[in-house]
């Protein structure tokens, strides 16, 4: 029987990013090959096998849905239910041995962004919402925080070289001079930084679907907001930007 409900689904969604999870740590910190895309993205054993597990849970559990994924694609199916999986975000972190990389899990149901998932197994924490039900990290109930000038707010990013590719160069030195610590604590554990209030504002100029989607209702039931440099609340822009709410009318005056 299809689970339905928004409760069954953040279970399922964690249960399966865990057990990726798991797949990612027998890698990490090992001498794997890493490959590279044509966008010269790298790829791994890891990535393959995370997503490949992720794939198949969804096909047992909800065969009539459809799935976009990093390393395999879209498969046919509901396009009023999507699952968007990134198996490892931060594959470059990975590669080197950094912790800051994360299993991405996320639904979207009749254009609602229903569910979110990021695990970081190297960490060991789990950020999961469901549309409704509030923003969760690690069995706590989590929230954004309430820093309300960006003179103060810690604004975190994945790298000054993705803004410099995106020519967005001003933009990353006007929130450089606005924001009271910059730091580099990217891809999906800067998001998760903000929706648990750690940090204030991140921002990526460049992201993929299966980055942003998971990401919209973990920000949203945690209290902020994920948006792209528009405003927009999307997973297709190509960019994203996480804050606490407070700070995204300042943020955004700074990105236009």
């Amino acid at each position: 029987m299809v689970k339905t409900d928004i409760r069954s689904l953040m279970e399922f969604a964690e249960r399966h990013c865990r057990e990726a999870g798991k797949i990612a740590l027998q890698y990490f910190q090992k001498d794997i090959q890493i490959e590279y895309k044509a966008d010269a993205s790298p790829v791994t054993i890891a990535d393959r096998k995370s997503e490949e597990l992720l794939r198949r849970a969804i096909e047992k559990e909800f065969p009539d849905h459809g799935i976009v994924g990093e390393e395999f694609g879209e498969t046919s199916g509901s396009k009023d239910c999507t699952w968007y999986i990134d198996p490892i975000d931060g594959t470059l972190a990975f590669t080197r041995g950094v912790p800051i990389f994360g299993v991405m899990l996320g639904l979207r149901v009749a254009q609602k962004y229903q569910v979110g998932c990021v695990f970081l197994p190297a960490l060991n924490e789990m950020a999961i919402a469901g549309n409704g039900e509030g923003c969760y990290w690690n069995g706590t109930r989590a929230s954004v925080s309430k820093v309300n000038e960006l003179r103060d707010a810690v604004f975190t990013h994945s790298g000054y070289e993705y803004f410099l590719k995106q020519q967005r160069e001003t933009i990353y030195r006007k929130l450089e001079a606005a924001t009271a610590l910059q730091r580099t604590w990217g891809d999906c554990f800067g998001h998760i930084l903000v929706a648990t209030g750690r940090a204030d504002v991140c921002v990526d100029p460049i992201l993929f679907p299966w980055d942003s989607a998971p990401l919209i209702p973990i920000l949203q039931e945690a209290g902020g907001t994920f948006t792209d440099f528009h405003g927009v609340t999307t997973h297709e822009s190509g960019e994203g930007i996480s804050t606490n709410g407070i700070l995204l009318p300042a943020v955004l005056a700074l990105c236009g």
